[in-house]
């Protein structure tokens, strides 16, 4: 279904030259899971050695692969990655639970790793039992061409209704020696955070001990994926998960807080931002990328939650696609989050333009100048409330036709 469709006009324009992250290797392939003549399953290996950190949904119906990954985070240590698209494997009770200790038997025998040490990820259709049968002979003959390159090809293998393939890099030292990180995601709709969106898998060469990794990876979650909503529905398979070789010849870091990982730490955050910026450009039927940002609020939760219920508004979604600047809809958007807000100190802008001030409409307001503005692909909302110094920023996208012809026919 991803490849029926056009691509994003909110695409990057390049796609990022993906070196190879020492210890990682991996293959793709098709099971036939749902798509068919297209590849929807993923095998990914990592070196002896490898620690692992993970975030996942809070969905109280989670599926059955997010509950194996939680369960084997305690080990730290992970040999193995393998996903697949077309059926998420959720809400399939026992047989979901049995699937994924099968997959996870297969994966574990064409590598000759315990089972433990796999970690699995789904995505697709909700509440059809995954088959975990057709990964029979499939891994173990993926298992036999596995590659450090090119990237594109597991970026492309983990899509459902996604336009493009999503990557991002980067090259950082850490006590002298380069490290490399490379980081995939796939996600388009059902997007709506709560400690991890979508599926998106991290990977470096890195030495860095798995409590540390964890600490780096779930405060890295909070400005950039956790920032991100497409249509406000958290997804049950919710997925980000950060693996760390040791393969480049790094000291290894026990501490998140060592100085040492000052750089890595600024990078990592930069790929995971990308990343999500990536997830935010392929909302499902998106021509507007969206950037809202609530300034002069109580706190930056307050901000947080004030700029999420301006990016959830069907109301104020639509306006954006329809290029109309309906500031109205921003003032309804506030007053409904619950959280501090005084009509008289409210100001919005879109881009440099300000509309309402101090609760009323600009006296420069001009209808043609703001027009013009909304007739760009990224859009930036700012909010001031006049209240304190909390901000913050969120991406959403535009609502379109699109989106509905999308989620109509999905499982049609």
């Amino acid at each position: 279904m991803a490849h029926d469709s056009p691509v994003s006009p909110l695409a990057p324009k390049t796609t990022p030259d993906v070196g190879p992250v020492a210890g990682v290797r991996f293959a793709t392939a098709e099971a036939g899971i749902r798509y068919k003549g297209r590849t929807d399953v993923l095998l990914l290996t990592l070196d002896a050695g490898s620690t692992v950190a993970g975030v996942f949904t809070r969905s109280k119906c989670p599926s059955a692969p997010v509950e194996w990954c939680r369960a084997n985070l305690a080990h730290g240590t992970a040999r193995a990655l393998v996903v697949n698209s077309g059926n998420a494997n959720a809400f399939t009770g026992a047989k979901g639970r049995e699937s994924t200790a099968l997959t996870a038997k297969i994966a574990a025998k064409a590598l000759g790793c315990r089972e433990e040490e796999i970690y699995l990820a789904s995505t697709g259709v909700i509440g059809e039992p995954l088959d975990a049968t057709k990964f029979e002979g499939v891994l173990a003959e993926t298992a036999t061409r596995l590659a450090p390159l090119p990237w594109i090809e597991p970026a492309r293998a983990i899509m459902t209704t996604d336009t493009f393939p999503k990557l991002a890099t980067a090259k950082v030292k850490i006590d002298g020696v380069e490290v490399t990180i490379a980081g995939i995601a796939k996600g388009a709709g059902m997007i709506a955070p709560d400690m991890a969106t979508m599926l998106s898998f991290v990977f470096t060469d890195a030495a860095i001990a798995a409590p540390a990794l964890q600490a780096l990876l779930s405060k890295g979650v909070v400005d950039s994926f956790n920032a991100v909503t497409i249509d406000g529905d958290t997804s049950t398979s919710d997925t980000l998960m950060l693996f760390a070789t040791g393969a480049s010849g790094a000291p290894r870091i026990d501490d998140a807080k060592d100085p040492r990982l000052a750089r890595f730490r600024k990078a990592l955050t930069g790929v995971l931002a990308d990343l999500a910026e990536q997830v935010a450009r392929d909302g499902e039927g998106a021509r507007k990328l969206v950037k809202i940002h609530v300034t002069g609020a109580t706190s930056k939760r307050s901000a947080r939650r004030i700029a999420m219920s301006i990016a959830n508004s069907p109301l104020v979604k639509t306006a954006v696609a329809g290029e109309d600047a309906n500031w109205g809809r921003i003032v309804m958007a506030v007053g409904k989050a619950g959280e501090p807000a005084e009509r008289d100190r409210l100001s919005i802008s879109f881009g440099a333009i300000r509309v309402a001030h101090e609760g009323a409409r600009d006296p420069a307001y001009d209808e043609g100048e703001v027009s013009a503005y909304m007739k760009n692909d990224v859009i930036d909302i700012t909010v001031d409330l006049g209240l304190g110094r909390g901000a913050d920023r969120v991406m959403t996208c535009d609502l379109t036709k699109e989106y509905v012809a999308i989620n109509g026919d999905y499982r049609s």
